[in-house]
């Protein structure tokens, strides 16, 4: 019966073994859920998705394979059962608060809404748009999709408009952790973990249990240990661009930034516009007035850093391929002999575009940063970041 929904899965790109669909038919003939949609929902999703990464894929395809009960009516399910009252009740409930459960109470209460919900499904025959009575699309009418109604039950509608509903059954959730979209600091930071190189350095502060155990059994009595809090020992050294057509990344790549500087203690941070050239800087506002020489940077940084660039690549050729090239100031070498000295001095190095990666092709200057560092240029995408600070650690 639940083989096409499997199917979709697969379908869908998640990685969905026999065992957890069969997991899923045992928690079914269980009886886990019965007359409970989103029971029934939750148990699919807790017995086939294992990463929380895969829970927007999951959604889709759970949508994609019981899609068709969008063109059963309200008459044909009457007729197949007799839904029982407390169902009904199930399906609806929320936690309201108590601002919210008074303006019910005031248009009827809770009961009356659920029970006119029911009178409607028994009465409609078909499609409804607009109007204040019958379930369909605008209007007043508490129940449908893109109208208003302050305690409405809300129908085939994709995302909420008002924030008023009193039941969802179309509500998708976490549709940011998905690998192929952009992320936030949360995310950022469980991508950048990739990157971690534990080590113990500092005082003895913090408690060895194992220590203590084999202290203890060697000795004859209590003898307490402690060693060096561990800590990340990655060393991070980030280049941010900024300006120009970096301007509607920037939120991304604060969050990318705020993301680093918690995750990574020894982390150094420079900028740079479109291009590494001869200087760079740390306070935005005194770009022109107190940059830093790019060489003293490369003599300052060991080879054990990591060397992160982060850009849209998207520039001029001219501008990394000529002496002068540079947009906004006359460079004597020319922005690729930079950035090779640069891949030459931090191995571990790689170049994050915030641009979507499919359009990279339409730029030539991206094809040109990217043949520059040998392919090491990721998206900026949880899968894209990922994979990149694998890369770092090889």
């Amino acid at each position: 019966m639940f083989l096409p929904f499997f199917q979709s899965l697969r379908s869908a790109g998640l990685p969905v073994s026999l065992r957890e669909y069969l997991t899923f038919l045992e928690g079914v003939s269980a009886g886990l859920v019965t007359y409970d949609v989103t029971g029934f929902y939750y148990l699919a999703r807790t017995a086939m998705v294992k990463d929380e990464r895969h829970i927007d894929r999951f959604d889709r395809a759970f949508a994609t394979a019981f899609e068709a009960l969008d063109q059963i009516t309200a008459q044909d399910v009457l007729n197949a059962v007799d839904l029982p009252e407390e169902w009904l009740r199930k399906m609806a409930e929320k936690h309201l608060t108590p601002e919210e459960q008074a303006e019910i109470e005031a248009l009827g209460g809770f009961d009356k809404l659920m029970e006119t919900l029911k009178e409607r499904l028994a009465e409609q025959k078909g499609r409804h748009q607009g109007g204040n009575k019958w379930i369909g699309t605008g209007g007043t009418s508490p129940f449908g999709a893109h109208g208003y109604n302050p305690e409405g039950v809300r129908i085939g509608q994709d995302k909420s408009r008002h924030q008023r509903a009193v039941k969802v059954w179309d509500k998708r959730e976490f549709a940011n952790l998905d690998g192929d979209v952009q992320l936030g600091t949360r995310n950022i930071k469980m991508a950048l973990r990739r990157l971690r190189m534990w080590a113990r350095d500092g005082a003895q502060d913090e408690f060895d249990l194992p220590g203590t155990i084999r202290a203890t059994a060697q000795k004859g009595y209590l003898d307490v240990q402690t060693r060096p809090e561990r800590r990340n020992a990655a060393k991070v050294l980030l280049f941010l661009d900024v300006g120009g057509s970096m301007d509607p990344h920037i939120k991304l790549v604060e969050e990318l930034f705020s993301a680093a500087r918690t995750e990574f203690r020894q982390l150094e941070y420079y900028y740079f516009h479109n291009c590494l050239y001869e200087g760079v800087w740390r306070d935005n506002r005194r770009r022109w007035s107190e940059q830093i020489p790019t060489q003293d940077i490369l003599n300052t940084y060991g080879a054990d850093y990591r060397c992160i660039f982060v850009g849209d690549a998207a520039m001029s050729p001219y501008e990394i391929a000529y002496p002068g090239g540079a947009n906004e100031h006359w460079n004597a070498e020319a922005g690729q002999t930079w950035l090779m000295r640069a891949r030459a001095q931090w191995p571990m190095n790689l170049w994050i575009n915030p641009v979507p990666e499919p359009r990279w092709r339409y730029t030539q200057s991206t094809a040109m940063i990217e043949a520059i560092f040998e392919g090491r240029m990721v998206p900026m995408t949880l899968e894209g970041l990922d994979h990149g600070m694998r890369q770092l650690t090889r």
